[in-house]
């Protein structure tokens, strides 16, 4: 069956194109930087929110028209497979994530469930063999189920726990089977509501605990995807545990798990951590943690997870400088995760809305790769700290100063003189740049 009978390939247009079902600043051929748009960028489609999503919110029911719509659970679940691997071929994204219930539904035991997944699995092996479409990653879905309610590897529940650890072993060997190239762990309940009834060293120890088995049990299968984990400071609880990059690396490196897991990074939640996503980037980068990257953004007037398809190029700009400046997202990719507007309901709004995504990160990338040619910010930066390249500055850096060279250097010279750190006129700069391209 046929799902977007009126779509048909999306292609490159150029700037000047007027067709709103083409790209005007993606041509996956075009070389950036000594590789194509396609190998920087690594688009990827998120399933729960192209393919599960029905626009519903807390106020009103899903308004969202989809010819894969069926009353069967099962059957609605191979509708969506097809309807994904087409959308993949049109669209032209090598790449797709998804949790494992976006896939199959749930059956009244986890013997069913399994059943029900393998059979949805199959259907995906089929397809991906026939359309050369692969999996960016996969991963578990440990949140939305009522069972769930006190957290899946931080539960207060053992059973709830046993439950999960199975849960996450189907999930890897689906992974390993599907040749997943990562597997991202959210932890979507791994939190607290009130410290007035949370045992934190406990859940965090057995949080780190499932993290070891995870990584024995993928070892035993031969397994060998990257794990991410994918920070969130809250929603749905008041706090999370992976609150930001820096939290979650230090999680790592308590529990001796930093060998093991990068970041899988989303701006969204940087914005919800008080921070931006260029800031989240730049702490994995310089960390070596930098995995992958979930593109949206968020809407700054509301305070929730709002998963708004990307189209802010000062934001894209400055996140691909920074995975451009780290050497690139190697194993990882940008996966949409993002949905359309609830008042975006027909089945070319999704194609729309990917456009936009995709041109947006294009666009941003072209205007990195020219910040990084012309060493726009490089020689902002050098120009700034030149006075650790020299005298007391290069002893500080070279770790000979002492507390008494330092004494003796600033009873020497009393004059001090700052500079402007010019941030209006660079601002202005990084404005020319995008638009110039």
């Amino acid at each position: 069956m046929t799902y977007f009978k009126n779509i048909g390939k999306i292609a490159y247009e150029g700037k000047n194109s007027d067709n709103p079902l083409a790209f005007k600043h993606y041509n996956p051929n075009e070389v950036v930087l000594g590789k194509t748009m396609e190998e920087h960028l690594r688009f990827a489609v998120a399933y729960w929110h192209t393919f599960t999503a029905s626009g519903a919110d807390p106020f009103g029911a899903g308004t969202a028209v989809r010819a894969w719509d069926h009353a069967n659970p099962m059957d609605q679940a191979k509708a969506r497979v097809e309807a994904n691997f087409e959308f993949l071929d049109k669209i032209g994204i090598p790449y797709y994530c998804f949790h494992d219930r976006d896939i199959a539904p749930e059956g009244g035991s986890l013997q069913e469930t399994n059943k029900n997944l393998d059979v949805i699995v199959d259907l995906m092996e089929q397809n991906m063999k026939a359309t050369g479409a692969k999996l960016l990653w996969n991963t578990a879905n440990m949140f939305t189920n009522p069972r769930f309610v006190h957290g899946a590897g931080t539960t207060v529940n053992a059973n709830v726990y046993a439950y999960a650890g199975a849960q996450l072993k189907k999930s890897l060997e689906v992974g390993k089977r599907l040749g997943a190239e990562n597997y991202v762990f959210w932890g979507g309940r791994e939190g607290y509501d009130t410290l007035l009834n949370t045992d934190m060293a406990l859940e965090l120890d057995n949080l780190a605990r499932l993290f070891h088995m995870a990584i024995a049990y993928s070892k035993e299968i031969g397994f060998g995807a990257q794990f991410l984990i994918e920070p969130k400071p809250k929603e749905p609880t008041k706090h999370q545990y992976d609150f930001d990059a820096a939290t979650t690396i230090a999680f790592l490196q308590k529990y001796d798990l930093k060998d093991y897991f990068k970041l899988n990074l989303e701006a969204n939640h940087a914005t919800l951590a008080g921070h931006t996503f260029e800031h989240e980037i730049r702490v994995a980068a310089i960390n070596g943690m930098l995995g992958s990257l979930d593109a949206n953004q968020g809407d700054l007037l509301i305070g929730w997870d709002t998963d708004e398809f990307p189209t802010d190029l000062y934001s894209t700009t400055l996140t691909m400088y920074e995975v451009l400046k780290a050497g690139g997202i190697g194993k990882g990719g940008i996966n949409f995760d993002a949905k359309v507007r609830r008042g975006s309901f027909e089945d070319d709004d999704l194609f729309l809305a990917h456009i936009a995504g995709m041109d947006t990160y294009a666009w941003g990338l072209k205007a990195a790769a020219k910040l990084v040619e012309d060493k726009v910010i490089d020689n902002i930066i050098d120009n700034r700290y030149r006075s650790f390249r020299e005298g007391i500055g290069a002893e500080i850096v070279s770790g000979k100063a002492t507390l008494h060279t330092l004494e003796k250097y600033a009873l020497e010279n009393n004059s001090i003189k700052n500079e402007s750190g010019r941030q209006e006129r660079i601002k202005l700069v990084l404005n020319e740049v995008i638009y110039s391209v």
